[in-house]
């Protein structure tokens, strides 16, 4: 391995932020004590900030510098930061807009012809429609994704689908991308269990300087886990609709929120089952599936669709 190969190797591993002792480092790089020395002291010449434990049980961490050090990423890395930049200019998470424009520019400018060509493939084969969902404020998810990664305790408010607001103390787990929405998965200290919040109802968001040992999240599933919580909300009410198509046509649409199964009933047909918060999901799928259906239950969801219906006819 060559020695720029086996810094940036070094600092892959010290980006987890974990101690590492020395004898474990140089034997994951297969180098001596005294290599790992020389590395190490290559990575503060570049402006990171590694710290050295000496003696038996001596090793290294890497600590936030105060001023932004020169990244060192391998072609894939390269291509997965651009790709992200793009998504962010798109206007996905409010505030980064801007900021992943003018970043995104600097880092095409400095990848050689054969990284530029795939970003380009990239962008000319991909079409964004509108992004949805409510914006998410940069800070506040710059804040939950330190917090996932170091594994500190944060504060922040709530704001709850009725306006109510709370103060929550919790451990954070990991944040989930999810139907438009961004969740973060997270140990509630006060109320002595797990829950999911909606990002874009945080606000205030902090470190408290707490760290905490991590804890496994009901079924080591942090999407499921987001799901089983959605669907477990107050509810209008549960969904029942038959399509007169096959199964398959239907599941390409409601994905995993919802069950479609053949009815037994009707030949040809099958009925789909949804717990759902608001009607205007189902509806969208009634919309979205090419076949006639009729509403089994609720009653209101036949309604919506009548309503919207003279509407559009309108």
């Amino acid at each position: 391995m060559s020695t720029g190969a086996r810094t940036l190797r070094l600092l892959s591993l010290l980006q987890t932020h974990r101690f590492w002792p020395g004898g474990e480092l140089a034997e994951r790089l297969g180098v001596s004590a005294r290599t790992l020395r020389r590395d190490v002291d290559r990575l503060r010449e570049l402006g990171y900030h590694v710290e050295a434990a000496r003696g038996v049980a001596g090793g290294y961490q890497l600590r936030a510098a105060d001023r932004m050090p020169p990244l060192l990423l391998d072609d894939e890395e390269a291509v997965a930061v651009a790709v992200g930049l793009t998504s962010g200019a798109a206007g996905a998470v409010l505030g980064y807009e801007e900021a992943s424009v003018q970043a995104l520019a600097k880092v095409v400018a400095m990848l050689p012809e054969r990284l530029r060509t795939r970003i380009e493939a990239v962008g000319s084969q991909t079409d964004r429609g509108p992004v949805g969902g409510p914006a998410i404020d940069a800070a506040t998810l710059t804040a939950c994704a330190q917090g996932c990664r170091d594994r500190e305790v944060m504060r922040f408010t709530y704001t709850a689908a009725d306006g109510a607001e709370t103060r929550r103390r919790v451990e954070p787990h990991r944040l989930v991308c999810l139907g438009r929405r961004w969740y973060l998965v997270a140990f509630d200290r006060d109320r002595d269990d797990w829950r999911s919040f909606r990002v874009d109802r945080a606000s205030q968001a902090a470190a408290t300087g707490t760290w905490f040992s991590a804890r496994r999240v009901p079924g080591d599933d942090a999407v499921a886990f987001v799901e089983r919580g959605i669907r477990s909300r107050t509810r209008d009410g549960d969904v029942r609709v038959r399509f007169h198509c096959p199964p398959e046509d239907v599941t390409a649409f409601v994905g995993r929120w919802g069950d479609v199964e053949p009815d037994e009933a009707v030949p040809g047909a099958c009925v789909l089952r949804m717990s759902v918060r608001e009607l205007h999901w189902p509806v969208m799928v009634l919309a979205a599936v090419d076949a006639p259906f009729e509403v089994l239950e609720p009653p209101e969801l036949a309604e919506r669709v009548r309503a919207i219906a003279h509407r559009f006819a309108a």
